[in-house]
């Protein structure tokens, strides 16, 4: 029987987090509850008012970042020897009883990580904010080109659960303590080749007050997402191994460049002189397009087909 420890991160949930505890279920052996420097002091908090006896608070004397706090819990729960780690925010906005479902394919050997998905019902998204919405639709798109994960949605949820071998196979001391942790978790598992797995849940939205700040996600998770992409591929194509997709991406992207530099060179130039572009100029530029164009959408149905479908942790 595999071994379920929690781990919750804790910064300013004290309305929540008694209630949270309270939801988990006897499936979970351990529970680490992460005080990230809190203002409200959730550690002394959660000391002090739950009787549950797995629960142990661990308490950080700096503000480290919910990925900070989250690695903390990960390093103690692989120390407790637990099999499966699961996260939950001590927001409420997560049911704890759905742990269960979520560790499902792991303990079955489905999966190395497995996550919720806010989007798998459309009837649930009328109770999502439509920022939010459409916000984690740009991600998820972002995500699935920079890590590889093209069957998985909703990056950054925060409710997962991992295998204890993928966590010993990641560097955890690399993963991004902000808000970027979720998605760069992601990219960490596609780099060991772990399954994902998507479980539907429904989030709960609340008076509960998000943390994130919209401007430093604007800038941070384009950029990061930019960076993961550029490594994902040079090491997937390039360094571990080459194929056909290792050719197509820089022949496509190079006939793509050339197909649309020499149509608008000849256009401008034709146009400076008072004249049409030649046949053979409209040809060439256009067969430049449409065959960098062919090879990047082949490279693209080659890394979807890429996935990774044997769990790390049957192999």
């Amino acid at each position: 029987m595999s071994k379920v420890a929690v781990v919750i991160p804790s910064y300013r949930v004290t309305n929540h987090i008694l209630e949270v505890l309270s939801l988990i279920g006897p499936e979970v052996q351990n529970i680490f509850v992460i005080d990230d420097a809190c203002p409200d002091k959730s550690g002394d908090f959660v000391k002090k008012n739950s009787k549950d006896k797995r629960v142990k608070v661990l308490q950080h004397s700096e503000n480290q970042g919910v990925g900070g706090a989250v690695i903390t819990g990960y390093r103690a729960a692989l120390d407790a020897g637990a099999d499966i780690v699961v996260k939950v925010d001590g927001d409420g906005q997560m049911d704890p009883r759905l742990i269960p479902r979520l560790i499902r394919p792991l303990v079955d050997g489905e999966a190395d990580y497995a996550k919720g998905n806010r989007f798998d019902s459309l009837e649930d998204l009328y109770e999502m904010p439509r920022v939010r919405i459409f916000g984690n639709a740009v991600l998820s798109l972002w995500s699935k080109l920079s890590t590889g994960y093209w069957s998985v949605t909703d990056p950054t949820n925060g409710f997962t659960a991992i295998h204890r071998r993928v966590l010993d196979a990641i560097h955890l001391d690399k993963l991004r303590k902000s808000y970027f942790f979720e998605s760069d978790l992601l990219f960490r598992l596609s780099i060991v080749n772990a399954v994902v797995a998507d479980i539907p849940m429904r989030a709960v939205y609340g008076e509960e007050k998000s943390h994130l700040k919209i401007r430093k996600v604007l800038v941070e998770f384009p950029w990061r997402h930019t960076v993961n992409l550029v490594k994902r591929v040079f090491y997937r194509y390039y360094l571990r191994e080459w194929s056909v997709a290792s050719i197509e991406l820089p022949v496509g992207i190079g006939m793509l460049v050339f197909g649309v530099w020499f149509g608008l060179a000849s256009y401008i130039e034709a146009a400076s002189a008072g004249r049409a572009a030649t046949a053979g100029q409209v040809t060439l530029a256009a067969v430049g397009i449409i065959l960098g164009v062919q090879l990047l959408l082949s490279f693209l149905s080659y890394d979807i087909q890429s996935e990774p479908k044997v769990p790390k942790q049957r192999r």
